[in-house]
């Protein structure tokens, strides 16, 4: 009981602060590009024969110079037709290449092993990592840039998903949440966490570190190369906003969605330590909150759970607004019954001993 009170209590309090500090945000206020550097996008591909083409168009239509980008595709052994695709793609977009990824180097696996290849094609200063499946908005590449100041390694744009049903909805609205929850921290200047279908990292952040074949493999390798960089005592960025927000494909199921969760989940343990504590301490509220009611009467229980309905429906808004969006007030409020399903299940389902299964391949 008291245990249960005093964790209320806390949350309840440091949700009250992050809510006023989103609420009244001012977003940082940055220079405009003077200069358009050279950059390189980083795409590791397998099996993505129906979405690479929509990807590679949305990068065909940024507003940034065609002579200062190229696009390097790695085809991870595809077994459809994502190869002949880019191929075709390139032979009217000449900064697009593809690149046959038949072997891993040593220590890599999977995506990891593909961005390290390119890595070592790519002949700029500065990468930029999205996935397949990703559509990048056209004033994408000059955004990020635009926060990359002298000692800063990693800059990460925010991604959420699309799609019209309400399963897809209820989705876009997490997404959005969690990268908020992110933000508030990043807007005190300290280091979150990034995003691997969304992020840019310089030569020089990844040439320190070794590049993704000299780190420890993870299945999240964006958080991992994040932690590294860290380490190596670069600065990075996060940049919430609507220049910067990517659109990404549902989970089209259930199952899809806890796989890609508990992969997620495996990458958190590389965060900042207040970053974990974070996260913590936001996932242990409904396994707190729930058998609170036999401690307490049922109108205390359900008070608590309208209040923090109420306090995340106004942080969820401000999310969806910051970046010029909208969404229905009811799929605000579905999405408490959402995060609390998924939250249960999840964390029953981390510490099932199976392994993870991600782009064909098992982890």
């Amino acid at each position: 009981m008291l245990f249960s009170l005093g964790f209320l209590i806390l949350y309840f309090s440091i949700f009250t602060v992050l809510l006023s500090l989103w609420w009244n945000r001012k977003p940082r206020v940055v220079p405009p590009l003077t200069q358009f550097p050279r950059v390189s996008i980083l795409i590791a591909a397998r099996n993505e024969e129906e979405h690479i083409t929509t990807c590679l168009e949305a990068i065909h239509r940024l507003k940034y110079p065609k002579d200062r980008l190229e696009v390097l595709v790695g085809d991870d052994r595809s077994t459809d037709n994502t190869r002949h695709l880019i191929e075709a793609f390139r032979q009217t977009h000449p900064y697009v290449t593809c690149h046959g990824i038949l072997h891993d180097i040593q220590g890599t696996k999977g995506k990891a092993n593909v961005l390290a290849q390119l890595a070592q094609q790519a002949t700029s200063d500065i990468f930029f990592i999205t996935d397949a499946d990703i559509e990048v908005p056209p004033h994408w590449v000059e955004t990020m840039l635009r926060y990359l100041s002298p000692g800063t390694g990693i800059v990460t744009g925010i991604t959420t998903t699309k799609g019209r049903r309400f399963f897809e909805r209820l989705q876009r609205l997490d997404w959005l949440y969690n990268l908020g929850l992110m933000q508030v921290v990043a807007d005190r200047n300290l280091a979150v966490s990034t995003m691997g279908n969304n992020m840019l990292v310089t030569r020089e952040a990844y040439k320190a570190v070794g590049g993704f074949e000299s780190i420890p493999f993870s299945i999240t390798e964006d958080v991992q190369l994040f932690k590294q960089v860290l380490a190596k005592g670069f600065k990075t960025k996060n940049v919430y906003q609507p220049e910067v927000l990517a659109f990404s494909l549902p989970a089209p199921n259930v199952p899809t969605l806890l796989q890609q969760r508990r992969r997620w989940m495996r990458g958190s343990v590389h965060l900042p330590w207040y970053m974990l504590l974070l996260f913590v301490i936001h996932s242990s509220y409904y396994p707190v909150w729930l058998p609170f009611f036999a401690h307490t009467s049922f109108g205390i229980w359900i008070t608590i759970f309208i209040g923090k309905l109420v306090l995340q429906s106004m942080f969820v808004h401000k999310c969806v607004s910051y970046v010029h969006r909208k969404a229905k007030w009811t799929d605000i409020l579905f999405l408490e019954i959402y995060l609390l399903v998924s939250t249960l299940v999840l964390i029953i389902y981390f510490f099932l001993p199976f392994k993870i299964r991600w782009k064909g391949r098992l982890y």
